[in-house]
């Protein structure tokens, strides 16, 4: 090869590398405005439903089933009447040549999202954000031509930069991309993630941030460290028992041939129990919220709440999936183990005096079960770290996060992204 063609190659590489990398700042831009305004708008219309449920308690036999037929509606007029597959969507664009991430994925999921949530649906926006954003990423590959060979790396960027924005979590929004859809080492996909991360960040962080939670969390103590692998291993059994909740009743709805009986035995059931638990409606962070404020109880009696909400919260979130909402389990992890670590503490401390700290549990069940529930300790660890805005809890986390992850792959060795196609 000649000194001239080897510097033509060289200018040719270099100018590709710089398109795909404009293209992944450009989505990242686009990736944090549909994260960042999803987020507001779901966060505002949610509290004005719980401030009018708290008028007329009768109402939330209403919202579930607006909202499932809405979306009915939408997806049977408007969005080719397919059903959204969430996550798994983006996995077969990624690992199966041909697939890919039709545009109208973006409304779809951004709108079925919010309606999803807004009026009751237990589960989160957070999938739905991942799918829209992935599919930026997509239709951003397949309208420019010389980027077609660079779709997996821009569908990832799209997600990654999604994740981020969503919780401010520049790191997870990275190892959700590496974890759960490829383990690229590529330097053009490296770079193209880092670009869109960043972008993503930097818009969000100036423009839309708004800390989900606010946790106080000053210190640790060596004496609690077999618990916290306690709550690891409960962590596993909890993660395990979500990911089996949610391919059973999506099988059960599933089987229904009428739609109409899907959604009006679905929304009668999640609003009976959002009627007696309103802790269970949406994505539950105002739960976790109080959760913060309780202290060590009198009698074990008065737990008996947050365990029946621990047991229900599985089940409400894969009915509200399985009934044709859209979303996932991100947002019903967090729940779920903020729960769990609260119950944990407390029941030790009452039979045991052992002085645990009720929040340092309440964090770290958040992110074992999440862990567990999407394989990917990695994501979850610094996902937590950055909802938690600080990392004096990160070996706690750490420990907790792989053992959860650990008992939930040696019980089940599938998620709700893999089962269906590992099978």
């Amino acid at each position: 090869m000649t000194t001239s063609t080897t510097s033509s190659y060289r200018l040719k590489k270099a100018r590709r590398t710089m398109a795909v990398l404009g293209a992944a700042a450009i989505i990242g831009v686009f990736s944090a405005l549909i994260a960042d305004t999803l987020k507001v708008i779901t966060e505002h219309y949610e509290h004005d439903f719980v401030h009018r449920l708290k008028e007329n308690k009768y109402l939330i036999f209403l919202l579930p089933f607006i909202g499932f037929t809405t979306i009915h509606i939408l997806r049977h007029f408007l969005f080719r009447n397919k059903p959204n597959k969430g996550i798994k969507e983006v996995i077969d664009a990624i690992t199966r040549d041909g697939k890919t991430l039709p545009a109208y994925k973006i409304p779809s999921h951004y709108f079925n999202g919010f309606l999803t949530v807004i009026f009751g649906g237990s589960t989160g926006i957070e999938v739905s954000t991942v799918v829209a954003t992935a599919s930026i990423g997509a239709l951003s590959s397949h309208k420019v031509n010389h980027l077609n060979k660079y779709r997996t790396d821009l569908v990832c960027a799209g997600l990654a930069a999604g994740v981020t924005a969503l919780f401010n979590a520049p790191i997870a929004g990275f190892m959700f991309a590496f974890e759960v859809f490829t383990k690229r080492r590529k330097k053009t996909h490296l770079a193209s993630l880092v670009t869109a991360i960043l972008t993503s960040y930097v818009l969000t962080k100036y423009f839309f941030y708004e800390k989900v939670f606010t946790f106080n969390i000053t210190e640790w103590h060596n004496e609690a460290f077999p618990y916290f692998i306690l709550l690891g291993v409960l962590a596993g059994f909890n993660s395990v028992f979500l990911t089996k909740s949610v391919l059973f009743f999506k099988k059960f709805f599933g089987s229904l041939g009428n739609d109409y009986i899907k959604i009006l035995s679905g929304s009668l059931i999640i609003s009976t129990m959002l009627f007696f638990f309103p802790s269970l409606y949406g994505e539950g962070y105002s739960g976790i919220k109080n959760l913060t404020s309780v202290a060590d109880p009198e009698s074990l009696y008065l737990l008996l709440p947050f365990v029946i909400v621990l047991f229900l919260k599985p089940i409400a979130t894969s009915i509200t999936l399985g009934a044709g909402g859209d979303g996932g389990v991100f947002a019903p992890s967090l729940f779920i183990g903020a729960f769990l670590g609260l119950i944990t503490a407390l029941t030790l401390n009452y039979f045991f005096n052992l002085g645990l700290i009720p929040l340092n549990f309440i964090v770290i069940g958040m992110a074992a079960v999440l862990s567990g529930s999407i394989h990917a300790p990695l994501t979850s660890i610094f996902l937590v770290c950055a909802i938690a805005d600080n990392y004096i809890l990160f070996i706690p986390i750490v420990i907790a996060s792989l053992i959860s992850w650990f008992v939930a792959h040696f019980i089940f060795p599938y998620t709700v992204y893999t089962y269906k196609a590992a099978a």
